[in-house]
C-alpha cells in the first residue's frame, strides 16, 4: 500500500487550511434526544456485526445447509463466496443511500436501512436448505446477503453523521465512540450465541434447524430499531440546513461530491483503511490464523478473540471522552505509532502459543484498535460539510472498505500463502499505519469545534 494518496493534499501541520463554517446562532440539543439519537444508530450498527458475527462463526453449518457438494473446502469457499458478495454492493449502496440523506433527511434514509437489514437478515432464516428446493436455495441465500450489503452501505456513514450531528460540540468524541460500542457488542452477542448453540446442540439439531435462531431474533431487532428510528427528529444541522433554502434542497451530483470534495474524501480513504485493515484483522483474521497458521485450538482461540473485544467495550466510551479533551489526531497518531511499532512485537507473542501469550499479544492489538473506534465515529462525519455529508462520507468510506478492509483476511491469506511468512499480518498492519499516519498528518483537529457547514453546538444543561 502507498501513501502516495493522501499526500496529495497541501503539506500544512501547524496551519491548516481553515474550514468554512455556517454562520448562525449556536443551537443547543435536548440531552434526552441526543440520547435517543445514539442508541437508535448504535442498535443498527450492534445488527450490522452482529448478522457478521453469527455468519462468520456459523460458515462451516451453512455450508453443508447451502453448498452440499461432499467437499467441506468448496462449501466454504462457497458461504464465504456469499459473505463477499455483499462487500461488492456496498459501495453502491453509499452511492445511493448517501446523497439521498443529504437531500430527504438522514432520519428517513436510516429508518429504511434498518428496514432491508433486519429483512435481509431474517430472511437467511427462512430459506429451505439445498435438499429442499436445489440450487434455488444458495440463489436466495446470494439475494439476501446483496440486500444485507447495499443496505449496510447507507449504514454507518449515516449512524456516525447522525450521531455527529446531535452531539455537543464539546462531547462528539465520547457520544461517537457509542456507535463501535454497539459494533462490538452486535459482534460478540453473535458469535457467543453460535458458540453457545454449538455446544447445546447435537450436529443434527444445529443442521436441521438450530442454525435458523441467530438469524430469526434479526425480526425482533429490527422492528426495536426500527421504532427508535421512527420516533427521532431530524439532525439540528440538517434542519439548519433545509431551513436555509427557499425550496426544495437541490440535488448535489454524485460526481460534485467526489470532485469538490478530493482532498477530505483521500483523507477519510486513508483514514478508514488503517482503521478497516486493523479491524479486520484482529476480529475477522486471527481467529482463522490461530486455528489454520498456528493450529491453536479452535474454542481457545474464539474465547480470546471475544476477550479482547469485551475488554475493548469497556475502554471505549473512556477512550471516547479522551478524544474530546486532547482531540483526534493525537489519538489517531498514537494508534498508527503503535501499530508500526507494535505489530511485530505482538504477533511474535501470538505465535508463541500459550494461552497467555496470546491474550497479551491480542489485548495489545485491542487497545490499539480503540485509538480508531474511539476516534472515527467523530473524526469522519467532521471531514465534510453539512450539505454533502452523508452523501461523501458514504462515498469514502465504502470504497475504502470493500478495497482494503473487507479483503484483508483473503489479500493476507494469499501473502503468507506466497512468501511462507507467518509474520506477513504484522507487515500488513504496519503497512496500513503508515497509511493512517500520513492521513493523521494531514487532517484538521475538529475536537471542540462545530462540524464544517454548522452552528456551534452548545451542551444544555
Amino acid at each position: 500500500m502507498s501513501a502516495a494518496p493522501v499526500a496529495a493534499a497541501p503539506p500544512s501541520r501547524t496551519s491548516p487550511a481553515p474550514v468554512p463554517r455556517a454562520a448562525g446562532a449556536p443551537t443547543a440539543t435536548d440531552p434526552a434526544l441526543v440520547r435517543r439519537a445514539v442508541k437508535a444508530a448504535a442498535l443498527g450498527n450492534a445488527m450490522e456485526w452482529f448478522d457478521f458475527g453469527v455468519y462468520s462463526y456459523i460458515a462451516v453449518t451453512l455450508g453443508k445447509v447451502f453448498f452440499p457438494s461432499g467437499n467441506p473446502t468448496a462449501q466454504l469457499l462457497s458461504t464465504f463466496g456469499a459473505f463477499a458478495a455483499a462487500f461488492l454492493v456496498r459501495p453502491l449502496g453509499g452511492m445511493v443511500f448517501g446523497p439521498l440523506g443529504d437531500r430527504v433527511g438522514r432520519q428517513k434514509v436510516l429508518a429504511v436501512t434498518m428496514i432491508m437489514m433486519a429483512a435481509g437478515t431474517f430472511a437467511i432464516g427462512l430459506i429451505p436448505s439445498y435438499a429442499t428446493i436445489g440450487v434455488w436455495a444458495p440463489v436466495l441465500l446470494l439475494a439476501a446477503r446483496l440486500v444485507q450489503g447495499f443496505s449496510t452501505g447507507g449504514e454507518y456513514a449515516g449512524a456516525s453523521t447522525f450521531i455527529a450531528e446531535y452531539a455537543p460540540d464539546k462531547r462528539r468524541g465520547f457520544l461517537g465512540s457509542w456507535l463501535e460500542f454497539g459494533t462490538l457488542a452486535g459482534y460478540i452477542g453473535g458469535a457467543g450465541l453460535v458458540t453457545l448453540m454449538t455446544a447445546l446442540l447435537s450436529d443434527g439439531d444445529l443442521m436441521s434447524w438450530g442454525w435458523r435462531i441467530p438469524f430469526a431474533i434479526a425480526g425482533p431487532m429490527g422492528i426495536v430499531g426500527l421504532y427508535l428510528r421512527m420516533r427521532l427528529e431530524e439532525t439540528p444541522a440538517f434542519a439548519a440546513e433545509v431551513a436555509k433554502a427557499e425550496t426544495a434542497r437541490p440535488k448535489v451530483p454524485l460526481r460534485k461530491m467526489v470532485t469538490g470534495q478530493w482532498r477530505a474524501l483521500l483523507l477519510c480513504v486513508g483514514l478508514v483503511l488503517v482503521f478497516n485493515v486493523t479491524d479486520y484483522m484482529l476480529l475477522s483474521y486471527m481467529p482463522s490464523y490461530l486455528t489454520s497458521e498456528l493450529e491453536y485450538d479452535e474454542t481457545h482461540g474464539l474465547l480470546v478473540v471475544l476477550g479482547v473485544m469485551a475488554l475493548m467495550m469497556v475502554v471505549q466510551p473512556f477512550a471516547g471522552a479522551l478524544t474530546d479533551r486532547v482531540g483526534r489526531r493525537p489519538v489517531i497518531a498514537a494508534g498508527c505509532a503503535g501499530f508500526l511499532l507494535l505489530s511485530v512485537p505482538a504477533l511474535l507473542l501470538i505465535r508463541e502459543g500459550s494461552l497467555l501469550a496470546v491474550a497479551l499479544g491480542m489485548g495489545a492489538l485491542g487497545m490499539l484498535l480503540v485509538c480508531f473506534t474511539a476516534s472515527m465515529p467523530s473524526a469522519l462525519p467532521a471531514l465534510f460539510p453539512t450539505r454533502v455529508r452523508y452523501g461523501s462520507l458514504s462515498i469514502g468510506f465504502n470504497v475504502s472498505v470493500s478495497l482494503f478492509g473487507g479483503t484483508t483476511p483473503l489479500v493476507v491469506t494469499a501473502l503468507i500463502g506466497a512468501t511462507g511468512d507467518m509474520m506477513m499480518p504484522a507487515y500488513y498492519m504496519m503497512a496500513a499505519a503508515v497509511v493512517g499516519g500520513v492521513a493523521v498528518w494531514f487532517m484538521t483537529e475538529s475536537a471542540g469545534r462545530p462540524l464544517p457547514g454548522s452552528a456551534p453546538a452548545p451542551e444544555r444543561h
